[in-house]
């Protein structure tokens, strides 16, 4: 393929320190952890010896050669890094901080040695609100870091509840956005989908992270936070082709009164897809669920992700490349509508973006 005049910009791809595979190591091995939806991904990623999951725990840890080689192989010129899920979620706080702490210095190295390649989310330890607005302002303003990765429940407890609510202050005071991720489903959610094996990335993530944000929705967040930024993958995890019948039924909730959860809100639960919420397409390069998504919520509104190293797959950027849009919808779909978000800096060297080869 010819140069396509565009960088290819990937927002959700992956990365986990060797310290956070220790730590879930020791979960699992003391059946400590209480989360049936990790012990199962995780014991699945760190302990079987098949090929997939030998290739993604090695790439999860590389931040060098490998992942830059990967990056060209596909013709990807720059990756949005973010700790891998469940990231913090499942370890105790005083862990939870350390790991976050870890994690964003590394990032941050990573992307001041490759400033062109590399731009990264910042880890949090969610469930010390406190601490996570004290690490957010450093990693934001001390480290560079564009953005927060939230890896959705954190032991089943969802960030509509209140006491999560600095957070989501400081990202907008701070003008980051919140990158929701999927994770496993919580254990009261879990059994019927993992006795039927759907409870990971075929069904189960999408089931969980579309709850979750359209809790985040009709909690009011947006209202709250007018200015908040909120990103998330899988072509938003499903709620596009449900926003019809979404909006009919708050609307029919909120006359009835039937639960107080459900209270008026500023906008239609369908607009604030077109206010505060950006999808990418990370393991989701398919044609008419790409162009169905960009009619519905806007084509300003979706951008491109790979969901590196977990689905790699080099002719998914040859399948994007090709959709049915202008040079300048490519253009805005591949870059320009991730740089605006994430803020990202302008590139130092000189040369066209990458052509892209499947030689590798």
């Amino acid at each position: 393929m010819t140069d396509t005049g565009y960088r290819r910009i990937a927002t959700e791809e992956a990365y986990a320190p060797p310290e956070l595979f220790d730590l879930y190591r020791r979960l699992l091995d003391s059946g400590s952890s209480g989360d049936r939806g990790f012990e199962s991904l995780m014991g699945f990623y760190l302990g079987s010896s098949a090929p997939k999951p030998v290739a993604v725990r090695r790439r999860l840890q590389d931040l060098g050669d490998e992942r830059l080689a990967d990056m060209d192989a596909t013709g990807i010129d720059h990756q949005i890094l973010a700790l891998t899920s469940p990231g913090t979620n499942v370890l105790d706080a005083a862990a939870a901080r350390e790991i976050a702490t870890v994690t964003n210095d590394r990032l941050a190295d990573a992307c001041r040695r490759h400033p062109d390649q590399f731009s990264a989310l910042a880890a949090l330890p969610l469930q010390d609100p406190d601490a996570a607005v004290r690490e957010l302002d450093r990693a934001v303003g001390d480290l560079g870091l564009r953005g927060i990765i939230a890896n959705s429940h954190i032991a089943g407890s969802y960030l509509d509840e209140p006491k999560y609510q600095p957070i989501f202050e400081a990202a907008e005071d701070l003008g980051v956005p919140v990158y929701l991720h999927p994770n496993t489903p919580n254990n009261e959610m879990i059994g019927p989908l993992q006795k039927s094996g759907l409870d990971g990335a075929i069904f189960g993530f999408g089931v969980e992270t579309g709850m979750h944000l359209l809790k985040l929705i009709t909690s009011g967040l947006f209202d709250r936070y007018p200015k908040l930024k909120l990103v998330v993958g899988h072509l938003g995890e499903a709620l596009p082709y449900w926003l019809h019948r979404i909006d009919y039924m708050h609307a029919a909730q909120v006359a009835a009164g039937r639960y107080d959860a459900i209270r008026p809100l500023q906008r239609k639960p369908s607009e604030y897809f077109r206010h505060n919420i950006w999808l990418t397409t990370s393991g989701m390069p398919w044609q008419p669920a790409i162009l169905f998504a960009r009619e519905v919520v806007g084509a300003d509104r979706v951008m491109y992700a790979m969901d590196y190293p977990y689905q790699f797959v080099a002719e998914e950027v040859r399948a994007q490349d090709t959709l049915p849009i202008s040079e300048e919808e490519k253009k805005a779909f591949f870059e320009t509508i991730a740089t605006d978000v994430f803020g990202l800096r302008t590139p130092t060297t000189a040369g066209a973006p990458h052509s892209l080869s499947l030689g590798s």
